[in-house]
């Protein structure tokens, strides 16, 4: 588990002007709604570019990233101040582990956060996967499960997906913006099973996308700014959509212990007490009537 020492977020200034301009905006936003600290929790599969999204919204290598290694082996937060403002982003380690959703990196997360960040909120999350995974299956549906289940169905209220690596060439003669909306979709119906939000809900979870791409290849605008193929600036504009987010009039989910231990054993068994004293007066009553004489 690492943390490290709160800095001044001086990497600020190495974004091309157009870009430091509206993220000056959007703190400024944050700070008028009285929003001095921001928490941001990321999550996801491994390897599918959670460490290089948090390094590129920072604008430093903040977090190790390397080609023999494709994810943080533990919890990592980040934390930049500017101006009274304080950002604090924890990167995580992938969730699947030999194929399956591991508990017990669940359990090390939310370990971390109670030591870290105890009586704080999550501000929002960023579950990240890649825009070129063709593909939705049961697994994603179980790693989306895993999240709900350790910090509770609300926690889609504060959630935003990051689609990275997309940086691409769609297949199928298919055009960017219609690969892009198949692939939402079919995101977005996956994380809306696992986390069991029912149709008449839908209004209530509206998660928002953004798209990310990492890459040092990364097209360019005039002003500098790194540009998705739809020529839209890209870190700017995930940083916009995070602040919608984090406004959208919906509570953080507190640090707690509750949270941290998470549903406890003994309160669960209390609920089939009812039922299970009833089965035993059934049973009770049951032999009484077998043992009572026929001319009784």
């Amino acid at each position: 588990m690492a943390i490290q020492l709160i800095k001044e977020w001086t990497a600020i200034h190495q974004f091309p002007a157009a870009t430091q301009e509206k993220l000056v905006d959007l703190l400024a936003k944050l700070k008028n709604e009285k929003v001095d600290t921001l928490t941001i929790l990321v999550m996801g599969k491994g390897g599918v570019g959670k460490s290089s999204t948090v390094n590129s919204i920072i604008g430093e290598r903040v977090v190790t990233v390397s080609a023999f290694q494709s994810e943080t082996p533990r919890p990592v937060m980040v934390s930049r101040t500017r101006s009274g403002f304080t950002l604090n982003i924890i990167d995580t380690p992938g969730l699947v582990e030999g194929g399956y959703v591991s508990d017990q990196v669940l359990d090390t997360i939310k370990s971390f956060l109670g030591r870290f960040l105890m009586k704080n909120t999550i501000d929002v999350l960023l579950y990240v996967d890649r825009l070129d995974a063709y593909r939705v299956d049961n697994l994603d549906k179980q790693v989306v499960k895993g999240i709900t289940d350790s910090f509770g169905k609300e926690i889609w209220h504060k959630a935003m997906v990051v689609l990275t690596h997309a940086q691409l060439s769609p297949p199928d003669a298919l055009s960017y913006e219609e690969f892009f909306s198949k692939r939402s979709e079919s995101l977005l119906k996956c994380v809306r099973q696992g986390a069991r939000i029912s149709k008449k809900d839908l209004k209530n979870f509206a998660i928002p996308i953004a798209l990310v791409e990492n890459s040092g290849r990364c097209n360019k605008n005039d002003h500098d700014e790194k540009i998705l193929p739809t020529g839209t600036p890209w870190i700017p504009n995930l940083v916009h959509t995070i602040t919608d987010v984090a406004l959208n009039g919906k509570s953080g989910i507190l640090i707690d212990q509750k949270l941290i231990e998470g549903p406890n054993a003994n309160d669960r068994g209390k609920i089939f007490i009812p039922l299970i004293l009833a089965f035993q007066r059934w049973i009770k009553d049951d032999a009484a009537r077998e043992a009572k004489p026929s001319w009784a």
